[in-house]
């Protein structure tokens, strides 16, 4: 079914990042626990912040912890309560549930080049429950977060003739995953990831020919945070479900019910393969985007011993969109000035919740932190700029990011040295019956 929707001094620094952050994390508070999933609501008592997992993202699969996503995975869990309280993750895969995940902060600094940030399209603003709140004023709970910092706005054009133009990243798209071309997108359109890698060279859409698979950053440059996850939803009515891309101008489709699909089985195909593996497969996974549900995950290639089948939208132009251009300025910060966002060099040191994570950013800038006051937590499509989906702890024995950025160690969930995920400003928002 398509749906179109409208519209000595770094070191003392360092103790006192340390300081705060500890003394943030002792004062944690225990928010809306409880996991409510029902014919006509899902997680309504919390609302999920956003984060990116530069280590592994692991999962419990047949009674052991194993990296079920890979690093580089946008996930999302709730912003307060006890891990604990999730001994062995939630979902079919068993998801590590992150209440506590590291911060790395981010501020303006310039015009980007080759590599704009769109922004995420979060208009509203949420505290730890799955409703929308008045935004808060400085120096109240919940200040800092996504839609209180507008980025680049998008600004789309449909051609007319099957593409869109996105005048932010300077990237054209092809405008449906109608594969097979006969006015319906379902199951039958989707393809498997050697297929997708082999279609571009065939398509010739617009009078061009030199479309390519997206880069997972590519990819990730369509999301649109003002999508509502319809995970758990029982219904088979999607209309008034909203996906995370712009319907209005990309044709999109949840999954095929009627192939035996999910609702939230609409994976969109990247060029990028996993550098290491999950347990989704004994050989490649494919790091991919659910413009369904709201997330990167790392999908094995092979399902029960069949070939997984994803959407597969193709891209073309500005082959430089994605790639980094980093300098150590040599002062605690490095700036890319292919984005133009400035990032501390040394992340949060401990975990922290949300609500702990925002207050955090508001006390760095009033200490001044390395000679600035306007540093913020990224949101979540700023924060998956700075992947490396060529590192990983399995393969590089580091995080997915670049050797210039101090990451904190972790042991996981599993015993295994390991790294953090990076909370973002973005809330997940949940779908809930009205």
């Amino acid at each position: 079914m398509r749906l179109r929707k409208e519209t000595n001094r770094r070191s003392n620094l360092r103790v006192v990042f340390q300081i705060i952050a500890f003394a943030l994390a002792l004062t944690s508070f225990t928010g809306c626990g409880g996991d409510s999933t029902s014919s006509d609501k899902v997680d309504s008592s919390n609302a999920n912040g956003v984060y990116v997992s530069f280590g592994r993202a692991m999962g419990y699969m047949q009674n052991t912890w194993v990296d079920v996503h890979g690093a580089g995975a946008q996930r999302s869990d709730p912003k307060a309560g006890d891990p604990n309280d999730y001994p062995t993750g939630k979902g079919p895969q068993g998801d590590a549930i992150r209440i506590y995940n590291y911060l790395r902060l981010v501020r303006d600094a310039g015009s980007a080049v080759d590599f704009a940030v769109v922004d995420s399209g979060q208009a509203e603003c949420y505290s730890n429950i799955n409703a929308e709140i008045t935004c808060p004023a400085a120096g109240e709970a919940f200040y800092g977060q996504d839609a209180q910092h507008t980025g680049n706005a998008s600004s789309l054009i449909d051609n007319g003739n099957g593409t869109v133009t996105d005048n932010i990243t300077g990237l054209m798209w092809q405008q449906s995953p109608d594969t097979d071309g006969d006015g319906d997108i379902d199951a039958d359109d989707k393809l498997t990831y050697d297929e997708a890698v082999a279609g571009a060279s065939t398509l010739n859409l617009g009078s061009h020919s030199d479309w390519r698979l997206p880069t997972i950053k590519e990819l990730y440059s369509l999301i649109d945070f003002s999508g509502t996850d319809p995970s758990g939803y029982a219904g088979s009515d999607t209309s008034g479900l909203i996906p995370f891309i712009d319907a209005a101008y990309f044709d999109f489709a949840y999954g095929d019910t009627s192939a035996g699909e999910r609702i939230i089985d609409a994976q969109y195909a990247s060029s990028n393969l996993y550098v290491s593996n999950t347990a989704n497969d004994s050989g490649r996974t494919m790091f991919g985007v659910n413009f369904a549900d709201g997330r990167i995950k790392g999908y094995g290639l092979t399902r029960l011993g069949s070939a997984t089948t994803f959407f597969v939208i193709y891209v073309r132009v500005n082959t430089s969109y994605g790639q980094n251009d980093f300098a150590d300025n040599g002062d605690g910060t490095i700036t890319d000035s292919a984005t133009g966002l400035m990032w501390a060099q040394d992340d949060s040191v401990n975990g922290l919740n949300w609500e702990e994570a925002l207050a955090w950013v508001v006390q760095m800038n009033a200490a001044n932190y390395l000679d600035f006051s306007d540093w913020r937590l990224p949101n979540a499509k700023e924060l998956q700029t700075i992947v490396d989906y060529t590192r990983s702890p399995e393969t590089t024995g580091s995080a997915a990011i670049d050797p210039l950025f101090n990451v904190t160690g972790i042991t996981n969930e599993a015993g295994q040295t390991d790294f953090p995920a990076y909370w973002s400003s973005t809330t997940h928002v949940n779908w809930i019956t009205t």
